[in-house]
């Protein structure tokens, strides 16, 4: 997402207060979220279509991505390079994405543009060319990625990682396809996913910025009223990580190993992921004060960086933790990860531990609302999860009210017996 110029309310309490986030009601199927502030004359747009890369056809990973990156490759009437000058013209940021569960996007904008700006996403949207050039143009960048990333340990090692974290689910292919898979992608492939995902019926909206609510209704009908219903996706089963206390090693010849390693996770909607989000963030997600940083990094200079955070898909959870070290100290690393996590389900975090992790996610959740973007951008991902739209305003009480019992329990569901799934990019030693 692109940054976006401050509300200058940064004051958790204005901008995350429950009452300046209210529903509009726009178009039938489309869920919008709006945040009115006239600080400065700027609009920000967050959306997002249910289904991504999950969705994409059998031998053809790198669709859904592939079709965000052509949204905006000209539509109606404007060839691509005409789009993009009506678009730098008006200085608008209009942006696609594609992850495993949702196409999505983001438009940042004037005021004073807004109807250009609400236009072009419309065309976009509604009527992209999907040009063969352009495309022809874009699979020739993908690809050019993708031979790049071969060489890429890091790359190599979180792709064989998720390969067999879930074996044969559409959660084990790459978003963004193999060269393979990405060459074989036709025009027909593009089209029929666009008719899939991008439609009325599965879209979530946030609006933030110097816009009323009135205004803001008619701007998505604008923007999105010409959609067609979205057509039916693919059923994706639910999973669970595979392949734990297996090491695997993806060889190359480097001095230094790029380690990913996996245990079981908790979905967001779960009642225990706020749980599991502290015991995180003491195991590995605590940036400077988490276990692993300090025993790994600061103790013994095993590694740079070192940490975990939590990964929540529709369909699946896990804890993943990534770090890298030389080739001969990948054995005595992974040692030490294991005993932290060993620690953690033996004894738990002291109450001084817990009670630090708790001051530090409450205290810094108001920095992810510090611009327009960012609070549109979190709401759409919690309209996106239907967390409700009182999460903001109850998410530090229960972070808060998190418990040694709780963490016990999250670290039962989680941290299991111990065991990992281990990929290690390189020439390990001790593997």
């Amino acid at each position: 997402m692109n940054s976006a110029v401050s509300l200058a309310e940064t004051d958790p309490q204005t901008v995350t207060s429950p009452a300046t986030a209210l529903p509009v009601v726009a178009v039938p199927g489309v869920e919008a979220w709006h945040v009115e502030s006239h600080v400065v004359p700027m609009i920000a747009l967050s959306f997002t279509f249910e289904g991504g890369a999950a969705q994409d056809p059998e031998g053809k990973a790198g669709c859904a991505q592939m079709l965000a990156r052509l949204l905006d490759e000209g539509a109606g009437d404007l060839t691509s390079d005409a789009f993009q000058e009506r678009l730098a013209a008006r200085a608008i940021e209009l942006s696609f994405h594609a992850g495993p569960d949702a196409v999505g996007g983001s438009l940042k904008m004037l005021l004073k543009h807004a109807d250009e700006a609400i236009d072009l996403l419309a065309l976009a949207l509604a009527k992209p060319r999907l040009d063969p050039d352009a495309i022809e143009r874009v699979r020739a960048q993908v690809i050019a990625g993708l031979r790049y990333q071969q060489n890429d340990p890091g790359v190599m090692a979180s792709r064989r990682f998720f390969k067999e974290a879930y074996a044969g689910h559409p959660y084990a292919r790459p978003s963004s396809g193999t060269i393979e898979s990405v060459a074989a992608i036709t025009r027909d492939d593009l089209v029929a996913m666009h008719a899939r995902i991008v439609g009325r019926g599965r879209i979530k909206v946030a609006a933030v910025g110097a816009i009323g609510a009135e205004a803001l209704a008619e701007a998505l009908t604008r923007a999105f009223g010409a959609l067609p219903e979205a057509g039916a996706l693919k059923a994706v089963p639910r999973t669970e990580i595979q392949a734990l206390g297996q090491r695997i090693v993806v060889d190359l010849d480097v001095p230094q190993s790029v380690i990913r390693f996996g245990m079981a996770g908790v979905p967001w909607r779960d009642p225990d992921f706020i749980p599991a989000y502290v015991l995180n963030h003491i195991l590995g997600g605590g940036a400077f004060t988490s276990r692993l940083f300090q025993e790994v990094r600061e103790k013994r200079g095993l590694a740079y960086s070192v940490g975990t955070s939590m990964v929540s898909h529709r369909a699946a959870a896990m804890i993943w933790g990534y770090t890298a070290t030389k080739n001969e100290r990948v054995g005595e690393a992974l040692s030490v990860i294991g005993d932290e996590i060993g620690r953690l389900i033996a004894e738990g975090p002291s109450d001084e531990e817990l009670q630090k992790a708790k001051d530090y996610l409450t205290g810094s959740y108001a920095l992810g609302f510090d611009t327009s973007t960012k609070i549109a951008h979190q709401l759409v991902q919690i309209a996106f999860e239907d967390l409700g739209m009182d999460y903001i305003a109850r998410r530090n009480a229960m972070v808060e009210a998190v418990t040694q019992a709780d963490i016990r329990r999250a670290a039962a569901r989680t941290f299991a017996d111990g065991k990992m799934l281990i990929v290690a990019a390189g020439r390990p030693v001790g593997l």
